[in-house]
């Protein structure tokens, strides 16, 4: 029997909502079909967005969206995509290889965040761009003031700003984004940021009620164990050299590869398989503590301001732009990088999820890649019909945990697996507290056998609601077809046995359970 025992609050853990954000790029049906349907569409639309997908994201809240990319945020011009003249540009963001027309721009992205929730991160055209081109955007978007820009911004149908909090300067500029050393990059950072407009200017005889913006630099390849270490320590000794610009974060990118055979469908696999998958996807917590380790590091190492005058004081959080898991078979997909979502990458989301609620102090934000029919999504699309993957209910079930304080927890649990290197735990588990309502995420990773779980909680408790997320096999997934063949069910309250809860989860499952410390109100 495996067991879970959850203690106290861990002092200055909160779990950040930012942490379930979501990230879109112009690749493949992720925006075309899959977001943007136009206007004119038979699919039902609000102003060319596809409703069902809206409605879904506006069901989940994304904190932050984070767009136009991804690589190809460094061929966007975002001229491109506003006012009622639009250019025709050709993709070929990693195989896309189509027309864009660029129907879905700045304006439109403003109000495809403001309609699900989300406030929008900016990714700039840093190779194929130009500074002048980055603060006109940032202009457009934020200048409150009466300008030729803000009028343009008014004359499209927006008079208000937009007040774009996330500004990323550049994006995985070791490869695509420029294959830049670090050196080199710390040099176009610090042209860039020193660019970028204030459009809350800490001065006393300015008032503004402008937003107070975050710089995020590109951080390493997390898939490169050597490379990630170099990157991050050379970006920062480059920084230190004189004085610093504004620095706010810096982005991680870390992919959970699964490469062994690109003309194996991602819906088919046996345990070999199976656990490898599970296996790779634990690699990003080490990972995290590396790089913030190397973060601190350089933060040490950074010049503090000489003189009286105040200058800009170190301070810089890790984020993960991009994260999930990427099946050998998306490289030959049509569209580019399509990947239909199972069991199996449900656990892995569960799983990194809980990667990041565990290390909330560490992490400010991360977004899965990608939310629509990309990699790891949530939600697919195909013709009229818009599909939720049991990634998708993952998130769903997991929005319990958002602002709530980690708790301690110790877990006793077997390991199994088919390789005696790549063990990985027969059952992972995370508990969280918010007004007094105790949280606990369960996860089984065996394939083909449930497992007992003996639950003790602090206290006296009592069980308010309880609900898995499971098929009928690991391979199951939600099609036209079959939508509903994965999606989370209520279950019946476990038993009681000497003040601990006795929980059987089904084998390749993912349960949250609730209860409440409160037992006077139950």
């Amino acid at each position: 029997m495996d067991k879970v025992k959850v203690g106290m609050i861990q002092e200055g853990k909160v779990i950040a909502p930012e942490l379930h954000s979501q990230f879109i790029e112009f690749l493949g049906n992720c925006i075309s079909e899959g977001i943007w349907v136009g206007k004119d569409s038979a699919i039902p639309n609000y102003h060319g967005m596809r409703k069902d997908v809206v409605d879904a994201l506006a069901g989940l809240q994304p904190p932050v969206i984070r767009w136009p990319g991804g690589c190809y945020a460094d061929m966007y011009h975002w001229r491109d995509g506003v006012g009622p003249e639009r250019k025709v540009t050709w993709n070929e963001n990693f195989g896309t290889y189509e027309q864009e027309k660029n129907e879905f721009g700045t304006d439109e992205f403003m109000d495809f965040c403001k309609r699900v929730g989300a406030k929008p991160w900016l990714n700039v055209n840093m190779l194929t761009g130009s500074t002048r081109e980055m603060v006109e955007w940032a202009e457009y978007c934020n200048r409150r003031e009466d300008t030729s820009i803000s009028r343009e911004r008014a004359a499209n149908g927006h008079p208000e700003a937009y007040d774009v909090e996330f500004w990323g300067l550049g994006n995985e500029v070791w490869c695509g984004g420029g294959n830049y050393t670090a050196e080199a990059y710390a040099v176009e950072y610090r042209k860039f940021a020193s660019a970028m407009p204030k459009f809350k200017p800490d001065i006393p005889f300015v008032k503004s009620e402008g937003v107070e913006m975050q710089f995020i630099a590109s951080g390493p390849d997390g898939n490169k164990p050597v490379e990630r270490v170099n990157w991050t320590r050379d970006f920062f000794r480059a920084l230190g050299k004189y004085r610093m610009p504004k620095l706010d974060a810096f982005d991680l990118h870390f992919y959970n590869w699964n490469l062994k055979d690109y003309d194996k469908p991602e819906t088919e696999f046996g345990p070999e398989d199976w656990y490898s998958v599970i296996y790779g996807a634990l690699e990003l917590e080490d990972v995290i503590r590396e790089q913030f380790a190397l973060i601190e590091e350089g933060i040490r190492n950074l010049p503090r301001p000489e003189g009286d005058l105040p200058g800009n004081e170190p301070c810089c959080k890790l984020v993960i732009g991009e994260w999930g898991n990427w099946h050998g078979k998306a490289f030959l997909n049509r569209p580019a990088l399509y990947q239909q979502c199972t069991m199996r990458d449900a656990v892995t989301t569960a799983i990194t999820l809980d990667i990041f609620h565990r290390n909330c102090d560490v992490i400010g934000l991360a977004c899965v890649a990608q939310t629509v029919n990309v990699l790891n999504s949530l939600i697919l699309t195909e013709g009229e019909h818009t599909i939720l993957t049991p990634n998708y209910y993952v998130f769903d079930m997991y929005k319990v945990h958002r602002g709530a304080k980690l708790l301690d927890i110790e877990i006793r649990t077997g390991r199994i697996g088919t390789e005696a290197d790549k063990l990985v735990d027969r059952m992972y588990s995370l508990a969280s507290e918010k007004d007094g309502v105790i949280c606990v995420n369960l996860v089984n990773t065996h394939l083909s056998e449930e497992t007992e779980v003996e639950l003790e909680l602090s206290g006296d408790s009592c069980f308010l609601k309880g609900t898995l997320l499971r098929g009928e096999t690991p391979q199951a997934y939600n099609s036209v077809e079959h939508p509903d063949a994965v999606i989370p069910k209520e279950v019946p309250e476990p038993r009681k046995e000497n003040g601990t809860w006795k929980i059987v989860l089904p084998a390749a499952s993912v349960s949250v359970y609730q209860f409440s410390l409160q037992v006077k109100s139950c």
